[in-house]
């Protein structure tokens, strides 16, 4: 019975119906004489399809890790081998001092970590998860092409600078990501109670999620961010900036509790 069916079980259950619903359908199609497209028959281009999805959901509710293992292997580790391939060359993330595959390894590994936050109400998982290897490819390209700025022959020092602005500065960088990070928890933790309408709640998710893997905020403009957001839930911008100026109401009645401390 379904209900003695672990998650992943009934996953395969139901990838094995589909399967034969599809080969039904396509012996009915014969039978009742449908046309068939001339040439060669087209194939599925879609590497990262809602089997995919719904293997992520079983994988998140399993308990059994030997089950676990065999439906990332068999449904989910390919299809996220092909995206971190995809964005990596789109988006041209080449500063890595090490080869594109094993880039892809290592982006792999923190989206992993990452996939037992993933929820339907988050919106589709292909979007979700190519924006979070996104945020993760753009942080750490941005910093290997920094270290390699670094590297270079040092021209002139600016022994006139202020060093005391400078110390200052760090400090209050520090103490401003030190508060981003509560801040963060505190939203994703009460996002029923900061976010009135239901439909804009896989909108804070996606803001929460870009702002959770971004260490360098500034490097991202308003127009990046709305399309990041775009991609991950299908949204018009209008809603995204209703939810954007809500989380910006938050963030600085928290701050200034924070601070006040």
């Amino acid at each position: 019975m379904k209900s003695n069916m672990s998650p992943v079980e009934q996953f395969y259950i139901d990838i094995e119906k589909k399967r034969e619903d599809e080969i039904k359908q396509k012996l009915i199609e014969q039978v009742e004489g449908v046309k068939k497209r001339r040439g060669r028959p087209r194939k599925n281009k879609m590497y990262f399809t809602q089997d995919t999805e719904d293997a992520i959901i079983a994988y998140n509710q399993e308990t059994n890790d030997k089950l676990r293992n065999k439906v990332f292997n068999e449904y989910i580790y390919k299809p996220l081998f092909k995206m971190t391939e995809n964005l990596i060359h789109r988006y041209k993330f080449y500063h890595f001092d090490a080869p594109t595959v094993d880039v892809q390894y290592e982006v792999i590994a923190f989206v992993l970590e990452k996939l037992p936050k993933y929820t339907q109400d988050k919106g589709k998982a292909f979007s979700y998860f190519s924006i979070v290897a996104k945020n993760y490819l753009i942080q750490n390209n941005y910093k290997h092409y920094n270290m390699k700025k670094a590297k270079a022959p040092v021209l002139e020092i600016d022994t006139n600078r202020s060093v005391v602005n400078e110390v200052v500065r760090e400090e209050i960088l520090s103490e401003t990501k030190d508060f981003f990070h509560l801040f963060i928890n505190h939203c994703t933790d009460n996002i029923d109670t900061i976010i009135k309408y239901k439909r804009d709640v896989p909108i804070a998710y996606a803001l929460l999620e870009i702002f959770t893997n971004c260490e360098n905020i500034e490097t991202y403009n308003k127009k990046a961010l709305y399309i990041m957001v775009r991609e991950m839930v299908d949204v018009k911008t209008q809603y995204i900036t209703r939810v954007v100026n809500i989380l910006k109401e938050e963030y600085s009645r928290l701050y200034s509790l924070y601070r006040g401390r």
